[in-house]
């Protein structure tokens, strides 16, 4: 009862926080566009650019927290990504990983809720680090390096995710 009660506390402190940052970045803003108004419009533009972009991922990650949430139980989560969950776990991560699209720190939250929900830490390093192969940059990748290497890279980064979610889960374990 009082772990449940220190973590609510810090949360309390953690979303004060966050306004605060939020309410220092807005009057920062505001001084900053009197002393100079043409460059403070330039970044505007480019926050709300920026933002308009980031709105259809948010909305996508979020869809897809949604349709864990609803359709994906703890116990679908600890039978293919849990301890027990062996090669299909390992092949979820790899692929996961490889399609999934975005800035990283969108997936956070999802990474999140699926730890929260019992998938293995190791399984969670492995999406993360197979972020790196984009099947959407496979062309270029090809047409600037070959068929061979591409193909080995690829190999060698999938298969290297496995053993970094293993040290990422051991290290985790001695950190405790």
């Amino acid at each position: 009862m009082r772990e449940n009660n220190k973590n609510q506390m810090r949360k309390k402190k953690n979303s004060k926080g966050r306004l605060y940052f939020l309410i220092l970045v807005v009057l920062l803003y505001l001084v900053l566009i009197q002393f100079f108004p043409n460059k403070s419009m330039v970044v505007l533009k480019f926050f709300i650019k920026l933002l308009l972009r980031l709105i259809p991922i948010f909305i996508f990650v979020y869809a897809i927290m949604l349709l864990i949430y609803y359709f994906i139980n703890k116990e679908f989560l600890r039978k293919y990504m849990g301890e027990e969950s062996g090669l299909k776990g390992w092949l979820i991560a790899i692929i996961a990983g490889i399609i999934s699209t975005g800035p990283m720190y969108v997936w956070y939250p999802l990474m999140k809720e699926l730890r929260k929900n019992g998938v293995k830490d190791r399984y969670l390093a492995t999406f993360l680090y197979n972020r790196g192969i984009k099947p959407a940059w496979l062309p270029l990748l090809i047409f600037y390096f070959g068929w061979f290497y591409s193909l080995t890279l690829l190999t060698v980064m999938a298969v290297l995710s496995i053993l970094q979610g293993l040290m990422t889960e051991r290290i985790i374990k001695v950190m405790k």
